[in-house]
């Protein structure tokens, strides 16, 4: 089922629309799964190297009925961790992590920024970068105001993506700085295995602690010119 760019991560397609594991590979459209079987359609996107790709999810493109079934997923996972606070990583995970919290009941989350705004503080900062967005001086920030509201108290972070575990390590940091240590880390999709690595050097009981709503392989090419999951991980 061929799809135009405009119509990926447009619908929730039913069980079994797409085959999940074709033998000779995928061609342009991986379908990732929700924990309840249902499908969204991904667009595989080539790395520069040429011959890796990845499924590709990009939220704010998303339509507002994928949007609200990946926001439910993660609502769903992050529930028997009863968080008293939803921690939000800018910036498509900001509007994941609002709806987790309404979600959850809870009358607000808190959102860490990449602005610094002239009551922050550099103490409650740290550098930040991913595969997508390289280093180049930009920082993650905790806006002192809303430390009483996650001092001492379970916390779960909410992001889009999870790929090389740059970003995500960057926030434990920037966590760790005021003695907060997340319950859950939440998000959208898990793209590869790759943040393993980074997330346990951290701390290594983190692994078994992160979620993700769908799961994609990072991809190899075939010598037919198809995409099958790949041994190698981004770095």
């Amino acid at each position: 089922m061929p799809l135009a760019p405009h119509e990926f991560w447009q619908a929730v397609y039913p069980r079994g629309t797409f085959d999940t594991h074709p033998v000779e590979g995928f061609r342009d459209l991986y379908p990732a799964q929700l924990p309840d079987g249902q499908q969204i359609a991904l667009p595989i996107r080539v790395l520069p190297e040429g011959d890796r790709a990845v499924a590709s999810l990009i939220v704010n493109q998303a339509s507002f009925a994928v949007e609200d079934a990946l926001i439910e997923a993660m609502a769903e996972i992050a529930r028997p961790f009863a968080p008293e606070i939803v921690i939000g990583v800018p910036t498509l995970g900001l509007p994941l992590a609002n709806g987790v919290a309404r979600r959850l009941g809870h009358q607000r989350m808190v959102a860490l920024g990449t602005s610094q705004k002239f009551w922050y503080r550099k103490e409650l900062s740290e550098p930040i970068s991913s595969i997508t967005s390289p280093s180049t001086g930009k920082r993650i920030y905790l806006d002192p105001r809303t430390l009483p509201l996650i001092r001492d108290k379970r916390v779960v972070v909410v992001d889009d993506v999870v790929s090389s575990g740059a970003s995500i390590t960057s926030v434990l940091r920037l966590l760790a700085r005021v003695g907060v240590r997340p319950c859950a880390l939440i998000f959208a999709m898990l793209q590869g295995e790759g943040w393993k690595s980074a997330v346990c050097e951290i701390d290594p009981t983190l692994e078994e602690k992160v979620f993700g709503s769908l799961k994609s392989p990072l991809l190899g090419i075939t010598p037919e010119g198809l995409w099958k999951a790949a041994a190698f991980q981004i770095k």
